[in-house]
């Protein structure tokens, strides 16, 4: 973010954080997707017990429960997902899995809310299931803001090859780009 600007309410910071970024990310989010996604950050800004969490597990006993319980369980697991593909993914290295897993896994929990959830609510998810990179592409955005959390180039080039993100995409031909800058310059003064 270039300047601060305070905003008056916590959800109004949050949607200018957003729109901020989606416009860095060049990713066009409906209303319904932008909100989703203020909401979302503003859920979890306050959970870091969220990290402790087995996504995994949290889906298979989803599938177990009913009503509204695998409903919050389903959409935890989407969420979480998409937090952590997007703002946290070194963490995927850590756990031993690559951050199309999370990718993957997050997509599979929003679908099955759309097959489970009835009227507009599930048009939302099935929205979000399909438009999942684009919503981490931003989340990426929010991450490239603080220049010490950029995307490295090497997850950069997996996430673009196994999700097709195009800001990954545009993360690794902005490093191929610079390498080929360098290595013209050292030439030139060689």
């Amino acid at each position: 973010m270039s300047r601060l600007v305070l905003h008056p309410t916590s959800e109004a910071q949050w949607q200018a954080l957003v729109s901020e970024a989606a416009q860095a990310a060049d990713c066009k989010l409906d209303q319904d997707m932008e909100s989703y996604l203020v909401f979302l950050l503003m859920r979890f800004a306050t959970r870091p017990e969220m990290a402790e969490r087995v996504m995994a597990l949290d889906y298979l006993e989803s599938l177990n429960t009913m009503g509204s319980q695998r409903f919050e369980q389903l959409r935890d697991v989407g969420d979480q997902c998409l937090l952590y593909s997007g703002l946290f993914p070194a963490h995927a290295a850590r756990k031993h899995v690559s951050v199309d897993y999370y990718v993957g896994m997050g997509r599979t929990a929003y679908h099955q809310l759309s097959e489970v959830l009835q009227h507009s609510i599930a048009a939302l998810y099935q929205q979000i299931a399909f438009g999942f990179v684009h919503l981490m592409d931003v989340l990426h955005a929010i991450r490239a803001m603080d220049s010490e959390h950029r995307l490295e180039p090497v997850l950069a080039y997996e996430l673009w090859d196994k999700t097709g993100s195009r800001f990954a995409e545009r993360v690794v031909r902005d490093s191929v780009d610079s390498q080929a800058f360098f290595a013209k310059s050292v030439k030139i003064f060689h």
